[in-house]
């Protein structure tokens, strides 16, 4: 007579409860980042302060501009007004310089911006021959200073016959801007995956396709960054010489640029994370230590 042996019911085993950190600790542990946090708090207010008290000037009279402080408006609000922005828009030779600037901004931002990226891409992704040879060249015309092209590019637009038209300051503006943009996104795109890339090639996805889909959403804090410094370089240089309206383009630059600090600065102390991780772990290895 066999007995069968007794099969052992299956234990069940609960998971490890998450323990949260203590209230002391987290108390701590903000307190240790509070210093920090004031300082980049002190140093942003600090910078943003001339923006906004140009800011404030341009609510303010001729008058009260040249006997009071741009801080009273706080204090009195009354003394804001709007006529300065008034005057500037009813005369017409400030507003036809402002649209002839406006399509010289955008035209040298969005160009660089879009050659630069494709330049980029092929440079941190795809395999040619002399592709390291052209990118060294590419850091080289970095320290190119613009004066030197100025006497050459004007003989090379009066011979072409463009010379002070919009369509040759846009080429020139873009022409200066490419190196330092094919620069920066190049060394950001070398930052995104590989298997990204390898997996949408499975998928059967072409390079513009990847290029649009995959490399351009991951790559938007770097393009904005480009985005503001090569609209505030076509505003600038082409309106600063010839007209005081510093007053008019801040305020849109301000909030510009807020929006896009707050929607970069995540990804941005993300990367910057693992960059401050890799080079501690790095010196940790070279130092004989565990990482």
């Amino acid at each position: 007579m066999t007995t069968d042996a007794a099969t052992p019911s299956p234990t069940v085993t609960a998971a490890p409860a998450v323990r949260r950190p203590s209230l002391g600790r987290r108390v701590v542990h903000a307190l240790t980042r509070a210093p920090a946090q004031i300082v980049l708090i002190v140093v942003g207010v600090a910078w943003l302060m001339p923006t906004i008290g140009l800011l404030m000037t341009s609510l303010l009279s001729p008058t009260n501009i040249a006997t009071t402080g741009w801080w009273k408006l706080f204090s009195e609000p009354s003394l804001a007004s709007l006529e300065n922005y008034r005057a500037v828009f009813e005369n017409d030779a400030i507003t036809s310089s402002l649209l002839t600037t406006l399509w010289i901004a955008i035209g040298g931002t969005v160009l660089p911006i879009l050659v630069g990226a494709l330049a980029a891409y092929a440079f941190a992704f795809l395999d040619f021959p002399g592709r390291d040879w052209l990118f060294v060249g590419v850091i080289a015309l970095l320290v190119v200073p613009l004066q030197m092209a100025l006497i050459p590019i004007f003989s090379l637009y009066n011979d072409l016959g463009i010379f002070d038209t919009v369509i040759s300051l846009i080429l020139f503006h873009t022409a200066f801007a490419l190196p330092f943009a094919i620069f920066l996104l190049r060394n950001f795109f070398i930052g995104i995956p590989r298997e990204l890339l390898e997996a949408a090639r499975i998928d059967g996805a072409s390079e513009l396709r990847i290029f649009i889909r995959v490399i351009l959403p991951l790559a938007l804090p770097a393009i904005a960054s480009l985005l503001v410094v090569n609209l505030a370089f076509g505003v600038m240089t082409r309106a600063a010489p010839q007209l005081n309206i510093f007053a008019v383009g801040f305020p849109i630059g301000l909030i510009l640029g807020l929006l896009i600090v707050l929607y970069s600065l995540p990804t941005l102390l993300q990367q910057l994370d693992g960059l401050f991780a890799e080079a501690f772990r790095s010196i940790g290895q070279l130092t004989g230590g565990t990482g």
